[in-house]
């Protein structure tokens, strides 16, 4: 018999919700979901991650615009998770200190870390009070851009995105491959036949239906990994040259 409480339900639950009805958040919801967010987790409690509220319909549509999602304008509710070492900089700087190290890649990448658990546990708390939700890593598609609409100062950067709203759709739970080709013990896997190992898989999910299209089937996950890795984002390649102009130091050690 399989032990599983309310919280594990949720989870198990959970869909890509892009469609929202017209009911609002209400504050004491939304003033729930940040208290989650504020008691997260974060890397040497340093809480070097924020979040901005997308409220201002005009910059919601830049945002979809970036995206390239119309239907992101349309949600309730935009919350962009970022890591933010600019505060932290600042305290250095006011207590006539040095905040070089905030500009580090060991503290980018513990604030990246830090937005993302945030934006899972709202997501979380979001579904376990009703809730639909969608992650929007198409904010990564032009960070630059990202980051004039939303004013970001030095030191910040925008990780990702969650729209939430109550659910207008009821979409198909989409399929996962099984996790004894994500989970090992001990050291690293390695299988000989990946598309001979994966073909049940495979299978299942051209039955699925993806909303976005919900007159066609998708494809094989195995020809979606290959159609995706030969389209790369050049935008997204060049990220890196973004971080930097947000002021991170790029160390890279000779070979």
């Amino acid at each position: 018999m399989k032990v599983m409480n309310e919280i594990i339900k949720v989870q198990l639950a959970h869909r890509t919700i892009r469609e929202f009805t017209d009911k609002k958040v209400s504050d004491d919801v939304f003033a729930q979901l940040m208290e989650v967010a504020r008691r997260t987790a974060t890397s040497n409690g340093m809480q070097a991650a924020s979040i901005i509220r997308v409220r201002n319909p005009e910059i919601k549509k830049k945002v979809s615009k970036v995206c390239n999602q119309e239907y992101i304008a349309r949600a309730t509710e935009i919350l962009i998770f970022i890591v933010d070492q600019y505060r932290n900089s600042q305290i250095a700087k006011e207590k006539n200190s040095t905040d070089e190290c905030a500009r580090d890649m060991d503290n980018f990448f513990s604030a990246y870390t830090d937005a993302v658990l945030m934006a899972q546990n709202v997501v979380n708390a979001a579904e376990s009070l009703g809730l639909g939700t969608f992650y929007m890593g198409s904010i990564l598609n032009d960070t630059e851009e990202i980051g004039k609409i939303l004013n970001l100062p030095q030191l910040t950067f925008p990780a990702l995105g969650v729209a939430l709203g109550y659910p207008n759709q009821d979409p198909q739970m989409k399929p996962r491959m099984d996790m004894k080709y994500r989970v090992f013990e001990d050291t690293y896997k390695k299988y000989d036949n990946y598309l001979e190992e994966l073909k049940e898989y495979d299978e299942e999910m051209t039955t699925y239906y993806d909303l976005r299209d919900a007159n066609r089937r998708v494809d094989s996950f195995t020809n979606q990994v290959v159609k995706k890795l030969k389209s790369p984002l050049p935008r997204r390649q060049e990220m890196l040259n973004i971080v930097k102009k947000q002021g991170f130091n790029l160390y890279l050690k000779d070979e």
